[in-house]
């Protein structure tokens, strides 16, 4: 069968620093109440990777934690059946990730919700990914949706920060004044690879893309206590000190807000493209060579692909097959977010 533009149901995410940001701003339909910090709109890992944190249960019968379809001719079948069962079709010239248990799909995309500030962590750097098999990289992206009046991140160290000073300041529960404290602005993307220390700051609501990785290591949780357990969450000081790189300036870089179409972020396993475009504006996505997970920010699409049109609105995520041309109507002012894996480049992705 010829794929078509999928949309997936978001798999909410219990945090104790999230909010309910996510209804307003998106129409998510949470739970009164409930701390709710991400939102995962297109995901697919093996069984056993992920948390309990999740609200939805997974529909996968083999046990993969996976995006469940819920338009079109493939309603109800999990993103990673849709892998296994259509693999040329949806990957087109792009590769899965190969796990011990199966094929992934290579790209995890989510919505955050920070009311209070995230953990100070660190995803495996490629040094300690290569000597330790069960850890993985996550190269991610935040794209700042949301920022209250004074909000930051925590991005990398500051000049002159040694190994030995940042373990004396963990210990005594002074990490944040050693870090870069950077304020955002609705708009900005940042980029951070593996490797680079980081904290999502309180007041912030963010899409995130990143590699379909779930190793966090979490090094300073600001003294809280989890109100779940009454006690502070767990850290991985040991394993963080071995993936933080002391004495370099950070490895992220930073995209300024800007209106149009542009690249906003590229790692070596996914690109991430702006693309806006002004009511009854028609585009076409020719053939890209893999799949493309488009993200509406702003306004009303329609995507159209396979003899389907779909609509889709702020907040929502449709993957769309590289098997065939999509074209993408807005109905109104909008702007989407691309992203995509190689051999997709950011010019296959920007206005023709």
């Amino acid at each position: 069968m010829n794929l078509y533009p999928m949309k997936f149901l978001p798999r909410l995410i219990r945090k104790m620093w999230g909010g309910q940001k996510l209804a307003e701003l998106f129409n998510k339909p949470l739970p009164a109440g409930r701390p709710i910090g991400e939102s995962w709109e297109l995901f697919d890992f093996p069984p056993g990777t992920t948390g309990p944190d999740a609200i939805q249960p997974t529909d996968d019968p083999n046990g993969w934690i996976s995006a469940t379809v819920c338009n079109g001719p493939l309603a109800g079948k999990t993103l990673h059946q849709v892998l296994e069962s259509h693999r040329a079709e949806l990957l087109g010239a792009s590769q899965a990730v190969e796990t011990p248990r199966g094929a992934q799909f290579p790209l995890l995309i989510k919505f955050l919700d920070a009311r209070e500030d995230l953990s100070v962590q660190v995803h495996p750097s490629l040094e300690y990914a290569a000597a330790h098999p069960e850890a993985h990289l996550k190269n991610e992206a935040w794209h700042i949706l949301h920022a209250e009046p004074g909000a930051r991140l925590l991005l990398g160290l500051r000049p002159g920060v040694t190994r030995q000073r940042f373990e004396h300041a963990l210990a005594d529960g002074t990490a944040e004044s050693l870090m870069n404290r950077v304020p955002v602005t609705p708009g900005e993307t940042y980029y951070m690879p593996s490797g680079t220390v980081h904290a999502l700051g309180a007041g912030i609501v963010a899409y995130e893309v990143q590699t379909p990785s779930d190793t966090t290591f979490r090094v300073f949780d600001f003294n809280r206590i989890d109100p779940a357990t009454g006690r502070p969450r767990s850290l991985h000081v040991r394993e963080a000190l071995q993936c933080i790189q002391f004495g370099l300036d950070p490895p992220s870089h930073r995209t300024a807000p800007a209106e149009g179409n542009l690249l906003l972020a590229r790692a070596p396993q996914w690109v991430l493209v702006q693309h806006d475009l002004p009511a009854g504006a028609l585009r076409r996505l020719l053939h890209p060579g893999g799949p493309v997970v488009a993200t509406c920010v702003r306004g009303v699409g329609v995507a159209s692909s396979g003899g389907h049109a779909e609509t889709f609105g702020r907040g929502e995520t449709l993957l769309l097959p590289p098997s065939s041309e999509t074209r993408l109507l807005a109905k109104e002012n909008s702007r989407l977010l691309l992203a995509a894996v190689p051999p997709v480049d950011e010019t296959q992705l920007l206005p023709r």
